[in-house]
């Protein structure tokens, strides 16, 4: 998977409802601590499985998720990092 595979199945995934609210509830307005977050609506257990599905994307193609503008986009990355690290045979 690609990060453009994966941010093409974030946005299906996306529910603005839930963005709005998660915009309140990290404090994205202007000079609050989240100012400028932007997110998707998606709740971290489909984020999850996107990252399982996403484990063998390369370092390169993580990083440009980790530069996505989407809150989501971002969490996924760390959460592929995260997996892969785990994954690695013990030096």
């Amino acid at each position: 998977m690609t990060a453009l595979e994966a941010l093409d199945l974030l946005q299906q995934m996306a529910a603005p409802e839930v963005a709005l609210f998660l915009q309140r509830y990290f404090k994205t307005g202007p000079g609050q601590y989240g100012e400028g977050d932007r997110f998707l609506g998606i709740k971290v257990p489909p984020l999850r499985a996107v990252a399982r599905r996403a484990r063998g994307m390369t370092q390169e193609e993580v990083g440009r998720l980790l530069a996505s503008e989407a809150h989501e986009a971002r969490l996924v990355a760390l959460l592929i990092w995260v997996d892969q690290y785990a994954r690695q045979p013990e030096l």
